[in-house]
């Protein structure tokens, strides 16, 4: 193992040179806003800093193994209201405001929380419900904005473009909802992109054993690097431009195929193209049967006319592109304002097996009836998701958006931890956790 590391950390600087995406950060005016890293929330009279109300005060315990750089841990999400608020060392909050502006104003207050010494804890009460909340935590000091959207204050996130004002940083977050009823649910995901590891231990009022996700090993992300510019040796395509490099040369992170498609369009335009053509030529001679795996039972369907029609439903699927695939939500995978159960029930089967490659090897026809040994098999493929799922330590954290998929329908392959009565979320920055 110690050989494979000193391979990889030798390839840290010659990442850029293979085409490795350069994190070049600009200034707030340079942010992109898009659905995914917008935060709405509702007008606060009273913005500033004020203190919690109430008998909300569920502890969030942040270990830091992180071998590197300093860590700043950030607390933010929808206060009962649904204002904008972050959540401080001490439990005060934080309303930031916009004062009118349409444009992105960073926040200049006092919100980042100083993670003590590697191997060293520190305790910060969640002092209120929070809604849509994000835990972020970043070798550094994060970069948010607040602007106006007209009909409510807007938090515009850091996020994964390459001119983010962030961008350098390495950073990474973890989901959060702590509704009024005192439960919890928080959720690690690799969807979007792999950055600074995360894992979570969750501890309940009634005892038992905690929930655990391990996440990813801590050296997942050059790992990743290395794994995405060996496949580009083998198959030609820019796999490595998903991996993106910090102004010191260091790897920060790797986003996912259906990030990159927006930095670079044309990269893999064609990648799925003969795959599809075969699927659809398959399957236009003999049926593909969808276990929806609910009351519905099986349903076939048949390529007519260029287009997929299961059962008697009144929605056809067409020929995905590559962006469709990466995306899972768009062309034969996008949801319909008058949706139906068939279409709710296959479009997750059927993109989760383009996503893995298995609609053409033998038992392929009955999606899903293949389990993990046969996913990622062969080329084309996600070998993003191939390789995110052999550097996690439990098997735990979605790498594409329906990676819920599976055979008996039952496996959990999420990253989520949820009780109706925690006691204590521990959060481990930079490694697993290996007392637990």
């Amino acid at each position: 193992m110690a050989g494979v590391a000193l391979s990889i950390a030798s390839q840290d600087a010659s990442f850029i040179e293979r085409g490795a995406t350069l994190a070049e950060p600009g200034g707030p005016q340079d942010v992109v806003i898009t659905d995914g890293n917008i935060l709405n929330g509702a007008y606060r009279p009273n913005a500033g800093h004020s203190k919690p109300s109430g008998n909300y005060t569920l502890p969030l315990k942040l270990i830091n193994k992180y071998a590197g750089g300093p860590i700043n841990a950030y607390i933010q999400g929808l206060d009962m209201n649904g204002a904008i608020v972050f959540i401080t060392a001490d439990g005060r909050l934080v309303y930031p405001n916009s004062n009118g502006s349409s444009l992105p104003v960073e926040i200049k207050q006092d919100i980042a929380i100083p993670l003590p010494a590697i191997n060293q804890a520190i305790t910060v009460n969640l002092s209120i419900p929070l809604n849509s909340g994000r835990i972020y935590f970043c070798e550094g000091n994060l970069t948010f904005a607040i602007l106006d959207r007209g009909d409510g204050e807007g938090l515009v996130q850091p996020s994964v473009n390459s001119n983010d004002p962030s961008a350098s940083l390495n950073w990474g977050f973890i989901e959060l909802t702590y509704p009024e009823d005192g439960s919890i649910y928080a959720n690690i995901s690799y969807v979007d992109f792999v950055g600074l590891i995360l894992s979570m231990v969750l501890s309940t009022t009634g005892g038992g054993t905690p929930q655990i996700t391990r996440g990813l090993q801590p050296d997942a992300v050059p790992r990743l690097c290395y794994g995405l510019y060996e496949q580009k040796i083998k198959d030609g395509h820019h796999w490595i431009g998903m991996c993106v490099m910090a102004d010191d040369r260091r790897p920060i992170r790797v986003i996912s195929p259906n990030y990159y498609q927006h930095i670079n369009e044309n990269a893999f335009k064609e990648y799925w193209t003969k795959y599809v053509d075969d699927v659809w030529d398959t399957y236009s001679k003999t049926p593909l049967i969808i276990d929806t795996q609910r009351e519905l039972g099986n349903v076939s369907c048949l390529v007519e006319n260029g287009t997929m029609r299961c059962g008697n439903d009144t929605i056809r699927y067409p020929k995905p592109t590559a962006a469709d695939i990466w995306g899972c939500n768009g062309g034969p995978f996008a949801r319909h304002e008058n949706e139906t159960p068939i279409h709710l029930a296959v479009v997750p089967r059927l993109c989760a097996a383009f996503v893995r490659s298995t609609l053409l090897l033998q038992g392929g026809h009955v999606q899903p009836s293949l389990g993990s040994d046969y996913h990622y098999m062969v080329s084309p493929t996600n070998h993003y998701s191939r390789l995110v799922h052999e550097l996690q330590v439990d098997g735990r954290g979605y790498a594409f958006s329906y990676d819920d998929v599976n055979p008996n329908g039952n496996e959990d392959a999420s990253g989520t931890v949820a009780a109706g009565d925690p006691s204590l979320l521990t959060i481990y920055v930079g490694s697993p956790p290996t007392d637990v």
